[in-house]
């Protein structure tokens, strides 16, 4: 059962980041947490576990793919690589 409930969960918190993008509306995800909340917290959580990996999982390959094009960009110039600094963490303004 608990395959279901992770199956069914992945699939509605994918669902629900389309919808946040088409709709620009980054808090509806808290909407429909509470809706399954009414009726199922194990639902809920295993939603909303989802939802950030998911967003987790965006952030990190648009850092990626950010500071490697910056990387392959100073290449072509010469220049040094940049180092990867991940905004707010503590090395950022070492």
């Amino acid at each position: 059962m608990a395959d279901v409930l992770t199956d069914l969960a992945d699939k509605l918190a994918a669902d629900t980041i389309k919808a946040m993008d088409a709709l620009d509306d980054d808090q509806l995800y808290e909407q429909v947490a509470k809706v399954l909340g009414a009726s199922s917290q194990t639902a809920e959580e295993a939603y909303l576990t989802s939802i950030r990996i998911r967003l987790a999982e965006r952030r990190g390959r648009t850092f990626l793919t950010e500071h490697v094009k910056a990387a392959l960009e100073a290449r072509k110039r010469g220049e040094e690589i940049p180092e990867a600094l991940a905004p707010g963490s503590d090395n950022e303004h070492l």
